[in-house]
C-alpha cells in the first residue's frame, strides 16, 4: 500500500476519489456484462455458420463429384476485398460484414460442363458466407479484448482501489482522531497548569500582604 499524508486535505483527496471509484464501478460492472452476453452471442453465431458452411462445402463437392468432370471450379473465380462498415457495441467499435466482390474468369462455355454455371454461383455462396465468418470471427476477438479489459478493471475497482482507498480514509481518521483527542488533552494540561500557576502566584501576593 502506497503511503499516504495523514492531514485533512488527504481525507478530502481519498474521500474524492473514493467516490469516484464507486461511481464508476457500476458502469464498468454494467460493460461487462454487456460485453460478456454479445461475446456469446457472436461465438454462437459464429459456431451455427461454421456449421452452415461446412455443409454448404461437402454439399458442392458431393454434386460436383456426381458429375465426375474434372473442372476445378475455384480456379475459375478470384475472392476480392472483404467491404465492411463499422459498428459499435458496449462502447466497443466492431466491424460488420457488408459485402465481398467476385471476379470470375472467362471459360470457354462450349467446352465447359453445363453445371459449372450453377457450381460458380455455388461457390459464391460459399465464399462470401466464408467472409461473413471471418467478420464474425474479427468481431469476437474484438469484444473479447474489450472484455479482457473491463474484467481487468472492474477486479481493479473492486479488489484494489476501492478497498484500498477506505483503508486510507479510516487510518487517516484514526490519525486525526487521535491527533484531536491528544490536542484536547493538551489543552487541559495546559490551562491545569496555568490555573497551578495562578494558585501559586495568588498565594505568595498575600504572603506578602502579611509580612508588611
Amino acid at each position: 500500500m502506497a503511503k499516504i499524508k495523514l492531514t485533512k486535505n488527504e481525507l478530502k483527496a481519498q474521500k474524492d476519489a473514493l467516490k469516484r471509484f464507486e461511481r464508476y464501478l457500476p458502469t464498468l460492472v454494467l460493460k461487462k456484462q454487456q460485453l460478456q452476453l454479445v461475446v456469446r452471442q457472436v461465438e454462437s453465431e459464429i459456431r451455427v455458420k461454421g456449421n452452415e458452411l461446412d455443409e454448404m462445402r461437402r454439399a458442392l463437392d458431393s454434386w460436383v463429384a456426381v458429375f465426375g468432370e474434372p473442372v476445378d471450379i475455384r480456379s475459375l473465380i478470384d475472392v476480392g476485398p472483404i467491404k465492411t462498415s463499422i459498428g459499435n457495441i458496449a462502447g466497443v467499435d466492431i466491424p460488420v460484414f457488408e459485402s465481398v466482390d467476385f471476379r470470375t474468369y472467362r471459360y470457354d462455355l462450349l467446352k465447359t460442363p453445363l453445371w459449372v454455371d450453377q457450381g460458380i454461383v455455388q461457390l459464391q455462396e460459399i465464399l462470401k458466407l466464408d467472409a461473413k465468418l471471418e467478420i464474425l470471427e474479427r468481431q469476437r476477438d474484438r469484444l473479447a479484448y474489450e472484455l479482457r479489459i473491463t474484467t481487468q478493471r472492474v477486479n481493479l475497482f473492486e479488489k484494489v482501489k476501492i478497498p484500498e482507498t477506505r483503508e486510507n480514509i479510516r487510518r487517516i481518521r484514526i490519525y486525526l482522531g487521535d491527533e484531536q483527542t491528544a490536542a484536547v488533552v493538551r489543552g487541559k494540561i495546559a490551562k491545569r497548569n496555568l490555573t497551578r500557576k495562578s494558585d501559586g502566584s495568588e498565594a505568595i501576593e498575600t504572603a506578602s500582604v502579611g509580612a508588611e
